[in-house]
């Protein structure tokens, strides 16, 4: 069996409240036999997060890489860098704030150590939640939706923080997108590929604007244009027949 190693990409932008604890809870993530790397890829940031970083007590762990970015571009563009860093055969995306529990790296990585799937999506709606807003699930299933509809899956969250993938699977894939865009982006080239997508439960901590937050309602819009630029621009591309490239695990 080839060893796993796990390229954990935290792209942050002014998460200067945030960014130290996410990073100990990573670090603290405890899989056996598999070798973890943390890549945070700071996106400009002008708060105070990059001093956090930099001061922190996890500043000398040599499992992990800070990238720096000089200006703000977007939450694609630094998991883009992270990606031209990360030696790891298998890749976990990790947002920078407190809404995702890193506990559950165990249950995400299973069905690709399993040998079930090289694409795994933790959904946040495949078990009960009364967390998240009304507003925030209806632009999300909007979404969702629109993405089953163009690429023939059976997604139940695309719009998810928690991608994990075997590296291989972005061979022939070129990312254009920067912002948050590269969410949909990145979903619609995996399945035109036919890739299959396991989605697993996961627990979700939304947080509020004056938090934080910082996905606006412009955000969906280009998540649509990209959906569709994507479909339109893989039309030609063999696509996997009907319900067949997304399974739920719950």
């Amino acid at each position: 069996m080839i060893p796993v190693k796990l390229s954990i990409i935290i792209p942050v932008y002014n998460e200067e409240q945030t960014i130290g604890e996410v990073v100990e809870r990573v670090r603290a993530v405890d899989l056996v036999g598999i070798e973890k790397e943390i890549l945070i890829a700071n996106d400009g940031s002008s708060d105070g997060t990059r001093d956090a970083m930099l001061t922190s007590g996890w500043a000398a762990d040599p499992r992990i890489k800070i990238l720096e970015s000089e200006i703000n571009v977007g939450k694609g563009a630094a998991v883009r860098l992270g990606l031209k860093v990360a030696s790891g055969n298998v890749i976990l995306i990790q947002d920078a704030d407190l809404e995702l529990d890193p506990r559950e790296y165990g249950a995400l990585l299973a069905p690709i150590l399993d040998g079930r799937t090289n694409v795994v999506y933790g959904s946040r709606f495949l078990k009960p939640s009364h967390r998240v807003s009304l507003r925030a699930r209806l632009g999300n299933r909007a979404l969702t939706m629109l993405t089953n509809l163009l690429f023939r899956s059976r997604l139940t969250d695309m719009e998810t923080a928690y991608k994990v993938f075997r590296r291989e699977v972005l061979e022939g894939i070129e990312l254009r997108c920067v912002g948050f865009d590269f969410e949909p982006e990145l979903t619609a080239k995996l399945l035109l590929a036919g890739h299959p997508i396991v989605e697993v439960p996961i627990a979700y901590n939304p947080r509020r604007v004056d938090e934080g937050k910082k996905i606006r309602w412009v955000d969906g819009i280009d998540a649509v244009y990209a959906l569709l630029k994507c479909r339109l621009s893989g039309s030609r591309q063999k696509t996997p027949g009907a319900l067949e490239n997304v399974r739920h695990l719950r």
